[in-house]
């Protein structure tokens, strides 16, 4: 089964940046859409950022033109957060994901996360 480890969390002050990075045990990301989630504490994990096989972005509108996912050819995605503000401050998970009528939905199996935080 794959494994995906997230890294590259941290503790940044408002407008701040962090890179997180997404690893997997085996080549899953040419076949599979991947996505990032974040979870708030006291929340329910909501998708934020989406890219496809064929490298095609997309984003929450909270994070919209501050945050950029991007893919290696191998087996690591990447979250590229700028501008981050205090309500950006949650656990980040990746995750394989496939199309629904409702939407993106992940089928993996979830890591240990990382964690972000943002304050002054």
């Amino acid at each position: 089964q794959v494994q995906l480890v997230e890294s590259g969390g941290g503790e940044v002050q408002p407008g701040g940046s962090l890179r997180l990075s997404c690893a997997a045990s085996g080549k899953i990301f040419s076949i599979n859409a991947m996505g990032w989630y974040r979870q708030a504490p006291g929340k329910q994990r909501e998708l934020v950022a989406t890219i496809t096989p064929g490298n095609s972005p997309s984003y929450a509108d909270s994070v919209k033109g501050r945050f950029t996912i991007s893919r290696d050819n191998a087996n690591t995605v990447y979250l590229q957060m700028n501008s981050l503000k205090p309500e950006d401050t949650a656990v980040n998970y990746c995750n394989s994901i496939q199309r629904t009528v409702t939407g993106w939905a992940a089928f993996g199996s979830w890591g240990q996360g990382t964690q972000v935080t943002v304050s002054s």
